[in-house]
């Protein structure tokens, strides 16, 4: 059975993982809030497309990778709920964050229809917005887009700890510390993590774990999802190698 440090590393330093790599669409027409969602957003999330009203949004969408949209009600030329719907027909699950200043129960219920992430009325406090992008990196689990790609057709789906070979069938059997080994080199794929830092997070009593005890870890982990697949950088610690 996996540990509960496991699930420590699922919950937060997953799900802002996963916003770290998102690309959102954020149409706001009053300059000040626009600017300041904006410089928020860029502090959580990979890339922000920042725009005044809806007229540029779909050639964007179109032409980028886009995971998310957070769009105000009230626009210019087009308010935010037709925008939504239009975009609901060709992007039925993109996750989609409505702003409003107004709690009109007429736009609630059009929203309602529209299966939005969340439903937000400004002013937005940022721990709000938090929990809402939260909410966002959570959707994106559940249909499954995080799904990691090494050499050789080796698949590892981080939500549901599955590693495979080509498809979902020819499944490859994980140890509980492998998993927690696996998952803390993908967390942390920006950066090498030292033998410490691993000892701590898969073992419990890390002072009693020799370094042959991990090095024997890392050598199994390697077999099955490629010997390149865990980099070694001598004296300094490990790193992860997958196709983005």
């Amino acid at each position: 059975m996996i540990t509960s440090k496991l699930q420590t590393i699922n919950n937060k330093l997953l799900l802002d993982k996963i916003l770290k790599d998102i690309s959102v669409i954020y149409i706001e027409d009053e300059p000040n809030i626009r600017t300041n969602i904006t410089k928020t957003l860029k502090l959580i999330v990979s890339n922000v497309f920042d725009l005044p009203n809806t007229s540029n949004a779909l050639e964007i969408l179109n032409n980028n990778k886009i995971d998310l949209i957070i769009c105000d009600i009230n626009l210019p030329k087009q308010n935010g709920i037709d925008f939504i719907k239009i975009i609901r027909k060709k992007y039925p699950k993109l996750p989609t964050i409505i702003l409003s200043a107004s709690t009109d129960k007429k736009y609630l219920l059009e929203a309602t229809r529209l299966k939005l992430i969340d439903y937000l009325v400004k002013p937005i406090d940022f721990t709000i917005l938090q929990n809402a992008l939260q909410k966002v990196s959570l959707e994106i689990l559940d249909e499954g887009r995080y799904i990691l790609n090494f050499k050789d057709n080796i698949y590892y789906n981080f939500l549901e700890k599955k590693l495979y070979k080509q498809n979902i069938e020819n499944n490859i059997s994980l140890t509980s510390n492998e998993i927690l080994l696996l998952d803390f080199l993908i967390i942390n794929d920006q950066r090498l993590v030292s033998q410490e830092e691993i000892k701590d997070i898969v073992w419990d009593n890390e002072e009693y774990v020799t370094d042959s005890a991990l090095k024997n870890l890392i050598s199994k982990l390697r077999k099955k999802i490629g010997k390149n697949s865990i980099i070694n950088t001598s004296g300094f610690g490990y790193k992860v190698d997958y196709n983005s």
